[in-house]
């Protein structure tokens, strides 16, 4: 071994960290600022926990296994197989826009980026989440999508299936920061949880909230619908962390908080 890698190998350990920190595609990895005072506190998600603070790092979605080195400890993402999702829109103008469709919905992605830059830092964020809606899990995080069998991007949400109408809870406070009939999303809105943390909503039937209101967690935002580009009535639920798409599914894991930062 040369004296470069002893010096880095007797670094990891006098932090007490491993060489490597291994996770899935759109996981959480969270490290104890003490052991990594190089990290720029104004670019992470930061995050106390029993008196000791964390920065929060999101894993990236990625189709095959990649390295993250910016930190003072490498995070590998794994390659993951999440399977694939088909589907089929019987409203061809849906799949293959025309040019004003395809301009329409260019703006609003630009809408929700723009959203995703303009988070609070005066909202305490938290990570005890609760699950936004009663249903069936119908498509989850990761999945290739195929729609009428033309292969499309990942499926980074979590759909969750349920009746016309059946009321949709904020999972945790927040504020609202956009609110909109969108072409792909139908009736949308983000909410904004704190540092970068930040959820959105889509398809919606009804939309009980409006920009610049502030929520607790459980309060009621919408109601279940089948607007924008769908097959069916479902809520699309989305969670960003420092503007990387999440797995929903992992924040409602029992005991979430805990076994992130233990």
């Amino acid at each position: 071994m040369n004296i470069k890698a002893c010096v880095i190998l007797i670094f990891f350990i006098s932090l007490g960290l491993k060489g490597e920190i291994v996770v899935d595609p759109g996981e959480m990895v969270a490290i104890k600022l003490s052991t990594c005072p190089e990290i720029k506190k104004e670019k992470v998600f930061l995050y106390t926990f029993n008196k000791t603070e964390y920065a929060v790092i999101p894993s990236p979605f990625s189709k095959n296994s990649r390295l993250i080195d910016s930190y003072c400890v490498p995070i590998k993402i794994n390659k993951k197989d999440f399977g694939e999702s088909r589907i089929t829109i019987l409203d061809e103008s849906k799949v293959n826009l025309s040019a004003e469709d395809s301009q329409r919905a260019y703006k609003e992605s630009q809408l929700i980026r723009s959203s995703l830059n303009s988070y609070s830092i005066n909202i305490k964020p938290s990570l005890k989440f609760i699950n936004p809606v009663n249903g069936i899990i119908s498509s989850r995080y990761g999945k290739q999508r195929y729609i009428n069998d033309q292969p499309r991007s990942p499926h980074l949400a979590l759909d969750i299936a349920a009746a016309e109408g059946t009321k949709i809870i904020a999972p945790a406070s927040g504020k609202v920061i956009l609110v909109g009939d969108f072409f792909y999303s139908g009736n949308f809105l983000i909410l904004d949880h704190g540092f970068g943390l930040i959820s959105s909503y889509s398809h919606m039937s009804k939309v009980h909230v409006k920009t610049n209101d502030y929520l607790n967690q459980g309060d009621i935002i919408g109601e279940v619908g089948s607007t924008g580009r769908v097959t069916g009535p479902h809520l699309h639920w989305t969670i960003y962390l420092s503007k990387e798409r999440i797995n929903p599914e992992s924040l409602l894991a029992e005991n979430f908080e805990e076994n992130l930062f233990n």
